[in-house]
């Protein structure tokens, strides 16, 4: 029994953000409905990286364990009243619709607490839900790009750097995961539901709480240098450096300490705070230099003996291998009915009594949909003429 065991949780949201925020509440016990039309979801057509399953591609199983799929029109009234009857009993309803569909379907805010006045309404957009971009699409890169994180690193002469994860897209739904489980914190003491309003833009920002406070409260700007330095806002040496057969990363190293230890003059004597800044450049040049002597095995084990922070450089197959991964149990494994073995990162929260749980694999478009409608007490003879006049779909 996971934590939020007995809580329900209708998950009308598409691509990334959304399904992985629902996908969290899943793994916690939740039992999460995933209501896509009967086509399937956008994300079930698109591969990611061009990986495709056998009946669900890779991406789409990656975001949506744990929930059961209910196939329906939503433009259908019928399909629409099928919608609002799970609203009556539902805890959470999650969506992220382009400002002004939930409105046009009859499924806003406003509409859903009236039928459920405890109901703790997620409503997720790229920029807010309203404001002159309210209309611009919210798609990861253009958000990373927005909020000014990529010129924080790199050096001066190389175009901004966009980050290796859909960041925008992870940090919006860990955000909307925190808000529901808060919303739901306050209706356990006061029985009231709420709107809870997510956007991309201000997850991105909010995330920056240290980079944007230094420019707002420090008066410093963000200045890339002509080394390239892997934030603008930490003291040299701070990025990756090439080795004689790969690439290990330094962190805030000392710098007399670090000049002994590969016998740059240059480095020794230099005060760790005024200098790092003042000769940020000249230091990342040395560094970069003679960090080309020796193997990344050589100098990781060096500096590690004398506490220099540093690491490795890994790619996936390194860190899927990582003994700490493996430690942590990071990754979970389990057998679906049509991708067979699936390898796949599962939940990072640890909880003592109330662990996350793996109750099913991302499911078939339209799996549940019976099961769902028989539990809103349908007839046979029901649910067979809502299929066939394309109401609602089954596998």
């Amino acid at each position: 029994m996971g934590i939020l065991s007995g809580y329900r949780v209708l998950d009308c949201s598409i691509a990334m953000a959304g399904p992985f925020a629902a996908q969290r509440l899943g793994d916690l016990g939740a039992d999460v409905i995933k209501v896509e039309p009967t086509s399937g979801e956008w994300q079930r057509h698109a591969s990611a990286g061009g990986a495709r399953g056998n009946k669900i591609n890779v991406s789409f199983l990656s975001l949506n364990r744990n929930k059961r799929s209910l196939a329906v029109d939503l433009k259908a009234p019928e399909g629409r009243q099928i919608l609002l009857d799970l609203v009556k009993d539902a805890d959470v309803f999650l969506q992220n619709y382009r400002p002004g569909v939930a409105k046009r379907l009859g499924v806003d805010y406003e509409a859903l607490s009236a039928i459920n006045p405890g109901l703790v309404y997620v409503s997720m957009s790229g920029y807010g839900e309203d404001g002159p971009y309210v209309n611009y699409p919210g798609q990861d890169l253009l958000l990373q790009a927005l909020s000014g994180a990529m010129l924080s690193a790199g050096s001066a002469d190389q175009p901004p750097q966009p980050a290796g994860q859909y960041l925008v897209d992870a940090i919006t739904a860990y955000t909307a995961f925190e808000g529901a489980l808060a919303a739901l914190l306050h209706r356990e003491r006061t029985g009231e539901g709420q709107l809870v309003q997510v956007n991309m833009l201000d997850a991105i920002t909010t995330l920056q709480m240290q980079e944007l406070s230094v420019f707002t409260v420090g008066s410093k700007p963000q200045t890339r240098s002509a080394e390239a330095h892997a934030h603008c806002y930490i003291r040299a040496p701070y990025g990756v450096f090439k080795t004689a057969d790969s690439y290990i990363v330094v962190a805030m190293a000392g710098l007399d300490k670090l000049g002994k230890l590969i016998d740059e003059p240059f480095l020794q004597g230099l005060n760790d705070e005024a200098d790092s800044w003042t000769f940020r450049d000249e230091i990342v040049a040395c560094v970069r230099i003679r960090l080309l002597g020796r193997s990344s095995a050589e100098w990781l084990e060096l500096f590690r003996a004398h506490d220099i922070w540093c690491g490795p450089v890994y790619g996936y197959a390194d860190l899927v291998a990582d003994p700490q991964i493996a430690h942590n149990g990071t990754f979970i494994t389990y057998d679906h009915p049509t991708e067979g073995r699936v390898k796949t990162p599962g939940f990072p929260i640890r909880f003592s009594k109330t662990p996350a749980v793996l109750d099913r694999g991302a499911p078939l478009v339209g799996e549940h949909t019976r099961e769902v409608l028989e539990g809103l007490s349908l007839s046979q003879v029901d649910i067979e003429r809502l299929l066939a006049a394309g109401v609602v779909g089954v596998p």
